[in-house]
């Protein structure tokens, strides 16, 4: 019999999205959370026997990652394979619609929405909502210089299993999106072994010159999110991050 472990999202569709996701993304690699049943208001996935972490399960992350990235996406901001409904990053609802370049992708559908959001609750200023406007506006200028990736799109720490048979990534909000953008939340939110998973997916999938120097844009989404929801401390490290971002971009 397989164990399952079984959680029951309240959000409208939540469950039927993750796996959507999880099924899109394991089509590249067997390193991501099997659905076991789904329904309108569950998500069951194989369980997980975790162990600890170690530098060569972190690179195995890595080369599993870069394999899932390389699968490909129709186009930058499209959703999983087969999946018409809402696209949701934790509890959070956000778009997922087709557009011709990341950049209008990334500003539009993820991190202005949020940003609006944020001030909305006055977990962010005014001030704060401009600057992002105004690097928004400077991404959306930005020439494409990968293919459309099939990404986890909420790859923080948490989302990433060390199991007794390796890595599991699990709880997505899959899409088409910029490879950058999951190396990114795993650095925002201190992955382990961070160094081993960068080591590990850049044999597989080598990354455009200074892609780290561009990790800072790829962090306003996430942190867009949790200024939002979680309050104005992020709202904080929001605005510092834009202003490295607009600095990068000028």
């Amino acid at each position: 019999m397989v164990e399952v472990f079984t959680k029951r999202p309240a959000e409208p569709q939540s469950a039927r999205a993750e796996a959507a996701g999880l099924r899109w993304l394991g089509e590249a690699s067997a390193q991501v959370a099997e659905v076991v049943s789904v329904g309108d208001h569950h998500i069951s996935t194989r369980a997980v026997t975790l162990v600890q972490p170690t530098p060569a399960a972190a690179r195995s992350a890595g080369h599993a990652l870069a394999h899932i990235h390389r699968a490909g996406a129709p186009a930058f901001g499209c959703p999983p394979a087969g999946w018409e409904g809402p696209n949701y990053i934790g509890t959070q609802q956000q778009s997922c619609f087709a557009t011709k370049t990341w950049g209008e992708f990334y500003s539009t559908q993820r991190v202005l929405p949020f940003a609006h959001k944020a001030k909305k609750l006055n977990h962010i200023n005014g001030d704060t909502l401009d600057l992002l406007i105004l690097v928004c506006g400077q991404i959306q200028r930005l020439e494409d210089t990968v293919l459309p990736a099939r990404i986890h799109g909420d790859l923080w720490s948490g989302n990433l299993l060390f199991g007794e048979f390796g890595p599991v990534f699990i709880d997505p909000a899959a899409h088409g999106g910029h490879p950058e953008t999951d190396l990114a939340m795993l650095e925002l939110f201190g992955a382990p072994y961070l160094l081993e998973i960068q080591v590990g997916y850049e044999e597989i999938n080598p990354l455009p010159t200074g892609w780290r120097e561009r990790t800072p844009m790829h962090q306003l989404h996430p942190l867009a999110v949790h200024a939002a929801s979680h309050g104005p401390s992020y709202g904080r490290q929001l605005h510092q991050t834009a202003l490295e971002v607009l600095e990068l971009l000028s």
